[in-house]
């Protein structure tokens, strides 16, 4: 037992030293285990195993029908079939083999190479040189399903040699083709490729054929540059009929964050007299003491670049800069933001593009007076690149060149109990100082100030019950009142335009999203939610509510559903299934026309299919600009129709104008060793600066090389290969 013992040693470290480099950093340990029908040693001093072999070292393992080992020339002779296992990572098939005592050079003969349980490489012979190069003769890759029924593999690269490097886990093929079901497509003479355990690596992904009926006929070749281990940049030069463009994507990742740069240039014959471009780029980066910096970036050389090639459907750009730090007592943000409309109705030197804040939130627990109490501090500003002091005649009223700065300090306190008979109830106090400037505005210029006292009570009532079929339901009636003191400020409504009157906001002390605006004098309101809770797991939430003025609030908007002395009836609603289906709708009734305002969602999410689908109604309102009904329909939805075939589809509706606004539909073929994805779209938006346009996508991918193919369940079998 102790040559056997011998032998597997020299046996399973040759074959260990032929592994590529990853797999060398994981040698296995522990006792080593031979097994052979026969074990003995010639006359010539020949050790001799035979019979079904088989040796065993920890998550190694190697079949042969006989091992030889001739201690005079260090030669070891495995014949097979030889079967050589290590983890799932490689796999070898060859029919005879001779190593050498270093391990490090290597001969098999009729040898079959599978790497990472996808790439298969087939050769006449296989050299280990030096213990870094594999070197294939006469071979054939492919990381399609190969089977014993002569039939050729969906695509193969042939080559006179085949050298795995690996330590730099490259793949180079000598007069290489690249054939489709035996048939000779491309030819390359020299050809690169990476190793399928190669993560990032230099060289051209994969090439997109584009049909646009604006842009022409086009083809997308995206080029990979690693930049060391933590940064990265992907060229992609697009050709077509009418335009030359380079996109570009920027990556690296730092200690403390990351940061992304993502874009393209264009010399096209829409504006053949100026270059176009767009630029995104978004960072987040970890300082010291908690707090965390982000960026975001967003630029355009016009308001139709973004449309023309399909890069984004934004239509208002954002970009910030911001300095934050959340505690559990605290919560702090400093701010700075750029807004820019593409829209053709929109001028941004009257838009308040630049947008400035820093503010802070302390909680803390009184002992003396029990509760919760936090401070707020806040300071914003806005500026319009316009000089009017005045209305210039646009589309809307505000005063073209109007800038502002404003500044709020508040105490809120709150304190809750809960009574013997599950009665919940509690008060909440506030106390806030507003203080705003106007500045070139020849209406609202000057400064307003005004401290706002409020106080409210609050009454929750949950109450649970538990079914016969073992459902569980819970109802709960909620009412508050309060008062606030003080005058509305005499300022323009620039941040308080836009109200969302919803459940969650339904017992708040203001419903305006930004103090400019406080709703004063009292305010009742009521409501109630009820939810079941299935065993089976299902589950289903209902909630409905009103508030009530003691005088209306001239700044709530008739969509808003606030105006008025009496709100809208507040309805929201969401049912949640144990087969992946959610259904969600939110409206204000109004009680006499129907509803200002409602969206409902639903979403469905199984092996098969993922489903989302939404729709939006707003009533036409003058007070937010909005002299038409809004009435919005979006789809989005991919489903697997078989095992290779999968279909997509995006549709978005404008039921007002009863056109769709856009569409689109997509194929996907994908089995273990190709995706190939078919895809057709259209833009119906005609305005001054988009034009409705159709465009058409096909790619094709090899899998198994540095094309991620993890997913089994698209994988062929031999019983069933034409699926």
């Amino acid at each position: 037992m102790t040559a056997a013992f011998r032998l597997f040693v020299f046996v399973a470290a040759t074959l260990f030293f032929a592994l590529p480099a990853t797999s060398q950093q994981t040698a296995p340990e522990g006792d080593m285990v031979l097994v052979a029908d026969r074990v003995y040693v010639t006359p010539d001093n020949i050790l001799i195993a035979e019979g079904q072999v088989e040796a065993l070292q920890g998550d190694v393992r190697l079949r042969a029908k006989k091992i030889e080992y001739d201690g005079s020339s260090d030669i070891i002779k495995v014949t097979g079939p030889i079967h050589f296992q290590q983890s799932d990572y490689v796999r070898i098939v060859a029919s005879y083999a001779e190593l050498d005592k270093d391990f490090r050079t290597a001969v098999l003969k009729s040898a079959r190479l599978v790497m990472n349980e996808h790439v298969q490489m087939a050769s006449v012979e296989l050299h280990r040189v030096e213990g870094r190069y594999n070197v294939l003769h006469k071979t054939s890759v492919s990381s399609c399903q190969v089977c014993d029924n002569g039939k050729p593999p969906l695509w193969q690269i042939r080559a006179r040699r085949v050298v795995h490097d690996q330590e730099e886990r490259q793949v180079y093929f000598d007069h290489a083709q690249l054939r489709v079901l035996d048939v000779p497509v491309f030819y390359f003479p020299q050809l690169r490729m990476p190793d399928p355990t190669l993560k990032r690596a230099n060289g051209f992904l994969i090439p997109e054929l584009r049909q646009n009926s604006q842009l022409g006929f086009g083809i997308k070749i995206p080029y990979f540059l690693t930049l060391g281990d933590h940064k990265d940049l992907l060229l992609t030069p697009y050709l077509s009929e009418h335009s030359t463009t380079l996109e570009f994507r920027y990556r690296q990742a730092f200690r403390n964050g990351r940061m992304q740069w993502e874009g393209a240039v264009s010399d096209d014959s829409f504006y053949p007299s100026q270059p176009r471009y767009y630029l995104f780029a978004d960072g987040a980066f970890d300082l010291k003491r908690d707090y965390k910096l982000t960026f975001n970036v967003q630029t355009v050389s016009d308001r139709a670049y973004l449309q023309d090639y399909n890069y984004s459907d934004e239509d208002r750009l954002t970009s910030d800069i911001a300095l934050r730090r959340s505690r559990r007592d605290e919560n702090t943000r400093i701010a700075l933001y750029h807004y820019k409309s593409l829209r053709a109705s929109d001028d941004n030197d009257t838009l308040p593009s630049w947008v400035g804040i820093a503010e802070t939130e302390r909680r803390y627990f009184p002992k003396i007076i029990g509760g919760e109490a936090r401070m707020t501090l806040q300071l914003r500003g806005q500026y319009r690149t316009s000089d009017l002091d005045t209305d210039g005649g646009d589309i809307d009223t505000d005063t073209d060149g109007r800038d502002a700065v404003g500044a709020t300090a508040a105490m809120w306190w709150r304190r809750n109990w809960t009574l013997n008979n599950g009665l919940r109830t509690g008060i909440t106090g506030e106390l806030a100082a507003d203080t705003y400037y106007t500045d070139q505005d020849a209406v609202y210029q000057g400064t307003e100030s005004q401290i706002t006292p409020t106080v409210a009570a609050h009454f929750r009532y949950p109450m649970s019950k538990l079914g016969a079929d073992g459902s569980t339901y819970v109802i709960e009636p909620l009412a508050q009142i309060s008062y606030s003191g003080g005058d509305t400020l005499n300022i323009a409504n620039d941040e308080s335009s836009r109200v969302e009157f919803d459940e969650g906001n339904l017992l708040a002390l203001s419903r305006f999203p930004s103090t400019d605006r406080r709703e004063r004098g009292a305010v009742g309101a009521v409501g109630m939610n009820w939810a079941r809770y299935d065993p089976n797991g299902w589950q289903a939430h209902l909630s409905f509510g009103q508030v009530y003025h003691q005088s209306p609030h001239p700044d709530f908007s008739l969509t808003s559903g606030l105006s008025g002395t009496t709100s809208d009836f507040l309805m929201a609603g969401q049912i949640t299934t144990q087969n992946g289906l959610q259904l969600m709708a939110r409206g204000l009734w109004d009680g006499t026309t129907g509803f200002n305002k409602a969206s409902a969602r639903a979403g469905w999410t199984n092996k098969k299919l993922w489903l989302d689908a939404s729709y939006i109604w707003l009533r036409a309102d003058a007070q937010e600009d909005r002299t038409q009904n809004l009435s919005e329909w979006v789809l989005d939805t991919r489903y697997r129709m078989s095992r290779h075939w999968t279909a997509s589809a995006d549709w978005r509706f404008d039921a007002a104008a009863g056109e769709s606004a856009e569409a689109g539909i997509g194929f996907e073929y994908r089995n273990e060793c190709v995706k190939i994805g078919l895809s057709v779209s259209r833009n119906f938006v005609n305005s001054a600066t988009v034009r409705p346009s159709t465009d058409i996508g096909l790619t094709v991918a090899l899998l198994g090389f540095s094309v991620n193919a993890k997913d089994k369940s698209y994988n062929r079998t031999c019983s069933a290969n034409a699926g």
